[in-house]
């Protein structure tokens, strides 16, 4: 696979550059840019984003790991975040995140062998209010229940 951006991404990543005094400040939008078009964060691509905002391969590979929104493996087409941070925890959240490990047989941070689905638990989304809450790829559910998360992941293609 190719590790390039078209024409078109090329007028985004130049956009995001534009928003910022210096060029490094660009580096999360790009980043997530980069994320969605490849799948996750590899070697090359972090590489070729260094390269595109002039730093080292250690800076990238540093706001990469950093921040556990950016992917450094291959993650299912449905990647599935359940919080189990105090609010949800205290509404069966755990109990959620423990109910999707066991019904896709996933652990936190794993992939299907087809990657069509992966699974992470994370510790807070902000929105103790809505708790339980989940994400599934960047849509949010809040007030949840078991009956509803089997139902939604039911429903994945």
């Amino acid at each position: 696979m190719e590790i390039l951006f078209n024409e078109n991404e090329l007028v985004e990543v130049q956009n995001h550059i534009n928003k910022y005094p210096e060029k490094k400040a660009a580096i999360m939008p790009i980043m997530w840019m980069a994320q969605k078009k490849f799948g996750y964060l590899s070697k090359e691509v972090m590489e070729y984003i260094g390269g595109i905002l002039d730093l080292p391969f250690s800076h990238v590979y540093g706001v990469a790991t950093f921040y556990t929104m950016y992917f450094k493996k291959p993650m299912g087409r449905n990647h599935i975040q359940v919080c189990t941070n105090v609010s949800c925890m205290l509404k069966k959240g755990d109990e959620i995140y423990d109910f999707v490990a066991n019904k896709l047989n996933l652990k936190h941070n794993q992939a299907s062998a087809d990657l069509k689905f992966s699974l992470e638990e994370v510790e807070c989304m902000g929105a103790c209010g809505g708790a339980p809450m989940i994400v599934i790829n960047e849509d949010f559910y809040e007030n949840v229940d078991i009956n509803q998360v089997n139902e939604l992941i039911d429903n994945l293609a």
